[in-house]
């Protein structure tokens, strides 16, 4: 299939955030005295801020949400000075679409300081002609609207896209778009029903899509 852009969910997709995301919150709540149910966290990979907040006040309604979110945050950074790696493949698979010269952009539920932080730590600021993030759009990922837009910003119809993402809500949202998805899964377990294909790396990805 010819493609006319790529679309990337960010963290746990081209970074390898979702992972110290989860031991940074793990750490927070063991800094509070909070025991955390195994799986607790597989709920929060992919999702918004405002929906992952909603998740924990299910849980714990009487948490004390400012002092958490400062712990975790705290957590968060100390792990992100040690530096942001990129997940497999990703120089490789950005340059390969480069040659193509096809355009790419970013579908995240990350705030915009926090992506644009997060890429320039882990060397990819400048790499995507747009960046989507979740103050960017009113409905946010399981809804289509990340990826719609991001298709909007680069001109392109979002049935000719190729998304890639590692999570459950982000194959969901690009899948509702009508693009071609590719799941790479990361920290969290996945069924695989929102998307096209599946693989274990983002270069294997690309060439079950045809993309390469």
């Amino acid at each position: 299939m010819r493609y006319s852009a790529v679309i990337f969910d960010l963290d746990g997709t081209l970074i390898d955030t979702e992972r110290q995301m989860t031991i940074a919150g793990m750490r927070a709540f063991e800094i509070m005295g909070i025991p955390v149910p195994d799986g607790f966290f597989d709920a929060l990979v992919g999702v918004d801020f405002k929906t992952g907040l909603a998740l924990i006040a299910s849980k714990w309604p009487d948490l004390d949400f400012n002092q958490i979110d400062a712990v975790w945050a705290a957590e968060t950074k100390a792990l992100h000075t040690q530096g942001i790696p990129t997940k497999p493949g990703v120089d490789a698979l950005l340059n390969q679409i480069d040659k193509l010269g096809l355009p790419k952009a970013i579908a995240t539920s990350s705030f915009a300081h926090s992506a644009e932080r997060k890429l320039k730590a882990s060397g990819l600021a400048y790499r995507f002609e747009t960046v989507i993030s979740v103050d960017s759009i009113t409905n946010p990922k399981p809804a289509a609207d990340p990826y719609l837009f991001a298709a909007q910003q680069l001109g392109v119809p979002p049935e000719s896209c190729l998304a890639f993402e590692d999570s459950e809500t982000g194959s969901q949202s690009a899948y509702a778009a009508g693009m071609t998805v590719v799941l790479v899964p990361d920290v969290a377990p996945v069924t695989g029903r929102f998307s096209h294909h599946r693989a274990a790396d983002l270069l294997a990805g690309a060439k079950l899509a045809g993309l390469l």
